[in-house]
Order: structure tokens, then C-alpha cells, then sequence
């Protein structure tokens, strides 16, 4: 390991406790080159480019060639020595490297350092084409920085520009939902809304495995129509607790944001239980919530999808709430691509039901929180035990300890949701081309199949339905039963063309095509109206 330099040598160095990936690491070798292997680039230099074997140095080569961590600055600046980072900034008050060490020192610690005047070019704190920035840099004249964080030193997410973000960028989810209306037409859309809501809201039910909730699924559907989009500050405590009750009603126990401890776990009585995910302590909550909400209102001229995925996934893990946390995350997708136009009003997509399709679908969105929550869980194992039982604040009573907060608060604070922003396109993708498109096909087969039915018997439509939905379960006859229930069936010149014709709609119904992220990426690599 002696040869790694840069973040690698300051995390190996002062046996730092990260839990997130570096994105790069640089060597030194024989011969200067680039090259890339499962998200991360490796940088190989050669001998003469080698910083001293000081924090001070590896930290200025870090910050030219590596861009910022902020995960792993908060915890070197604990261990680094104030005075020699005071000296370095001394000894270069116009270097570039030196000024963003010096904010960022003060910035993540909330500790002033005494250092002369700075003097310098104002340079900007990230570059904005490796990693998603603020809209508006503010300028800093302290430190004669452009200060484009696009967080709060209590919540400040980083999205790198990987391939992928950077060939969706000018991804038109309007567009691509303008050319289906044009396919199938206005009215098909417009009635379509209605229940691709209410299947948004039955698999996002399913995901938290709660799929038999009639009157809560449609709750949550009215939920929906009602409040996407709707709210002007939708992270505030009073807007999440007014969508945590009109999403779960009287049956959730606590209202608001949560005043006690909260794990992800699963288990039996018999084998315990196995903690997935420690959300932050009750006191970050609120300070998070607002970073979250700092994101949104700096970066409104970003990416919509990669906008979603901060609100949706950066909302659960913080998991503000006692309950509701998953549904709410789900919905702030929809919310986000309803408020920056990408998904126009009555539209809603129904990711979830994209997410719940099969069980390869649901492992690649538990995937998409493990890439965050399993690397925390595996460094702070010993800090999780089950103890004394305690009553907080909000009246929840629980015997679940943790201990690990001082050394979780960075990744907290600061998570990479790259991954989650690379996974969400993919089904916002899927949803649009290929789920809303086959549901649609489907309904409108279904739709033309029962106008079909009403030139042999005329009947309310949740009857026909009803006729229909029994034939295709019973291999396309009609049941006695079903000819107890309505006698004209009993007649052969109604029941065996509306037999026909079920039992043609059934045999031509449009399969759903399988999704290939692998050829999604090439096509939209090809795609001129995205470049």
C-alpha cells in the first residue's frame, strides 16, 4: 500500500473510518495512465509527481487530481493537525489547493482557522463538470472561493458525472411522454392517469410488503393526485407530516418526524435480529432535512431524474419519519418530476410498479440501498446492541442502542448518490418506454375487447368487467356460477361470441418486453435528440 498517494494514503495513514468508496486512486508506477474498473478510476503517476510523505502534501495533491471527498476531508480534519494545515495556507496565500483546504476545514467543522489575508483568483470549490453543482455559486470572500456546494454542511449529497448522468442530461421525459399521447392519444392518457396512480400506489404498498391494503392503497393513490407537485417547501416537518397522514390516515401510531432511534432490520424471534440500516440520530433530522431541501432549491436547473433520486433515496436515509418513510420516498419521485415539468400534470409514473415487476427488479432496487447502507453497517457492526428498553419523546418505546453516531455522522451527512441516480434513470427509463407503454397497449386491447362484449349484452362496465375477468380465470368458458349470477349467459347466442372474443383478447394480449440496461446505454449512446 506504500505507494498509493492522495486520499488512498490519508485514509490509510490516519486509519480513517470511511464507508464510502473513493472514486479515484492514484499510485505511483513506472509509466503515467488512466484506466477505469467497476466505477472507480485508477491514476497512475510516475516517481517525480510523488507528494511528500506529509498529510499536508497528499492532501494538496488530493485536491488537484481527485477531486473532493467530503466523507473522508471531515474525518482527516479531525485527526490533522490545525497547525500545520494553518501553515501550509500561510505559506501559500494564493495557491488554489491551499484556499479550498482552508474552506472546506471550516466549512465541515464549523472551526475558524487564523490565517493572514487571503489574496487570489476567486476558483471555483467543485468542478462543475465532474460533479453536480449549485446553480448559483455564492461567492466566499474570506477565502476567495466560489462556494457551489449544492448542500449544507448537514446534508450536502455528491453525484458524480459518470458516463451515463452525462448521456441523460438532456433527457426529455415530457418529450418522450408527448410522443405516446401522440401513439395512443389524448383521451387513453388522460384516462390512463387515473390507474396507473392507483397501480403506483399497490406496488409501492408491495414493496413495503403490504399488498392486501385496499382502502390504504387507494388512500395513498388520492394521496398522490392530490399533493404532487403541490407543495411549495415539501421537506418541511408540517408538509411530510401532512402527506404521512393523508397517505396512512388513523393507522399510523406516530405523526411526524420521529424523536426516537430508528434501525432497518429483519429477523425471527428464534434467529434474531439482522440490522440493515442505522438512520441518523433524532437531533441531525431536522438540520438534514433542511441540506435536503438546500439541494433542491440550488440545483433546479439539473437533471430532473438525478434531482429525484437525491429527494427520493437522500429522504430515505435520513428516514425522518416513524413510519411512512419508503412510500414517502417514492412519492417525492413523482413530486420532483411533476415540479420541474419533466412529467406533466395528470400523469404520474408508476415506478414502483416497475420496481415490483419481478423479483430481479425488486433485488436491483435493494441493490440500489445497499450500495449506501451495507459498507455503513459492516464498520459499525459492534456499535449496534439491544439493551435497556427507554421511552423517548415521541412515546416509542425501544431497546435498540447505538453508539456508532460520531463515526457514521460524514457518511450521513455526506453520501454519493451516483449509483442511485445512475439506478433511478433506468427505471424512469423502463417505466416510460416500457411499463406505462405495454399497461397502456394492454388497457386499451382490454377497453376495445369490452366495447366488443357490449354489441352482444349491454350492462354497467364493473359487470362486464366482472363477466370477463371470470371467463379468462375459468379458460375462457362461462362458469355455472357466472350463469347463476347473470341467466342470460345461459343463452348460447350472448355467451359464445363474448366467449370468443375474451378468449381472443386473452391470446393476442401484447407481452411485456424485457428491459436491457446494456442496450438502453448503447441506444442512448446513438440517440442524436439526447446529445
Amino acid at each position: 500500500m506504500d505507494s498509493w498517494i492522495g486520499y488512498a494514503w490519508l485514509r490509510e495513514h490516519f486509519s480513517l473510518p470511511i464507508t464510502q468508496k473513493l472514486p479515484v486512486l492514484s499510485r505511483i508506477g513506472r509509466d503515467r495512465k488512466t484506466m477505469f474498473q467497476e466505477g472507480v478510476r485508477y491514476e497512475t503517476f510516475r516517481s517525480s509527481a510523488k507528494p511528500d510523505d506529509t498529510p499536508i502534501a497528499h492532501l494538496a495533491f488530493a485536491l488537484k487530481h481527485e477531486g473532493i471527498h467530503l466523507e473522508l476531508l471531515a474525518h482527516a480534519f479531525a485527526k490533522m493537525s490545525k497547525q500545520a494545515l494553518t501553515d501550509w495556507i500561510a505559506s501559500e496565500p494564493t495557491g488554489q489547493y491551499a484556499r479550498k483546504a482552508g474552506f472546506l476545514y471550516e466549512w465541515l467543522t464549523d472551526d475558524t482557522l487564523q490565517v493572514p489575508a487571503i489574496t487570489g483568483t476567486y476558483r471555483n470549490l467543485l468542478d462543475p463538470r465532474h460533479v453536480v453543482v449549485s446553480d448559483t455559486p455564492i461567492k466566499n470572500p474570506r477565502w476567495r472561493i466560489n462556494d457551489n456546494l449544492p448542500g449544507t454542511p448537514y446534508f450536502c449529497p455528491i453525484i458524480r458525472r459518470t458516463e451515463l448522468l452525462e448521456l441523460i442530461k438532456n433527457y426529455d421525459c415530457a418529450g418522450r411522454l408527448q410522443g405516446m399521447e401522440e401513439d395512443y392519444g389524448a383521451d387513453m392518457m388522460t384516462r390512463s392517469a387515473v390507474w396507473l396512480t392507483i397501480r403506483e400506489s399497490r406496488a409501492s404498498f408491495a414493496i413495503e410488503r403490504e399488498g392486501d391494503q385496499k382502502s390504504r392503497i387507494h388512500r395513498f393513490a388520492l394521496a398522490m393526485g392530490r399533493y404532487c407537485g403541490r407543495f411549495d417547501t415539501p421537506l418541511t416537518s408540517e408538509a411530510l407530516t401532512e402527506l404521512q397522514d393523508n397517505i396512512l390516515g388513523v393507522s399510523t401510531i406516530r405523526h411526524g418526524l420521529r424523536q426516537s432511534p430508528v434501525f432497518v432490520g429483519s429477523g425471527t424471534r428464534e434467529m434474531g435480529t439482522y440490522v440493515h440500516y442505522v438512520a441518523p440520530p433524532t437531533e441531525d433530522v431536522e438540520p438534514m432535512l433542511k441540506g435536503l431541501q438546500t439541494f433542491m432549491e440550488r440545483t433546479q436547473n439539473e437533471n430532473s431524474i438525478i434531482r429525484a433520486a437525491v429527494a427520493s433515496f437522500g429522504f430515505v436515509f435520513i428516514h425522518p419519519m416513524a413510519d411512512g418513510n419508503g412510500r414517502i420516498s417514492r412519492f417525492l419521485i413523482n413530486d420532483t418530476l411533476r415540479r420541474d415539468s419533466a412529467v406533466p400534470e395528470p400523469l404520474l409514473l408508476p415506478v414502483s410498479s416497475t420496481i415490483t415487476k419481478s423479483s430481479a427488479s425488486r433485488f436491483d432496487y435493494d441493490k440500489a440501498l445497499e450500495a449506501y447502507s451495507r459498507p455503513m453497517m459492516a464498520k459499525t457492526i459492534s456499535d449496534i446492541q439491544f439493551g435497556n428498553r427507554t421511552t423517548y419523546a415521541d412515546g416509542v418505546v425501544s431497546d435498540f442502542e447505538f453508539s456508532g453516531n460520531g463515526g457514521l455522522r460524514p457518511a450521513w451527512r455526506y453520501p454519493d448518490l451516483t449509483e442511485q441516480s445512475e439506478y433511478l434513470f433506468h427505471v424512469v427509463h423502463e417505466t416510460i418506454e416500457y411499463e406505462m407503454r405495454h399497461q397502456i397497449q394492454s388497457h386499451r386491447a382490454y377497453v376495445n375487447a369490452r366495447d366488443h362484449v357490449k354489441d352482444f349484452l349491454e350492462g354497467p362496465d364493473e359487470h362486464l368487467d366482472r363477466i370477463m375477468r371470470s371467463i379468462e380465470h375459468n379458460d375462457g368458458q362461462v362458469s355455472h356460477k357466472l350463469k347463476n349470477e347473470f341467466p342470460m349467459l345461459d343463452s348460447p347466442t350472448i355467451s359464445q361470441p363474448i366467449q370468443e372474443i375474451v378468449q381472443e383478447y386473452v391470446a393476442n394480449r401484447a407481452q411485456r418486453l424485457s428491459y436491457d440496461p446494456a442496450a438502453e446505454i448503447e441506444a442512448l449512446r446513438n440517440d442524436e435528440s439526447i446529445s
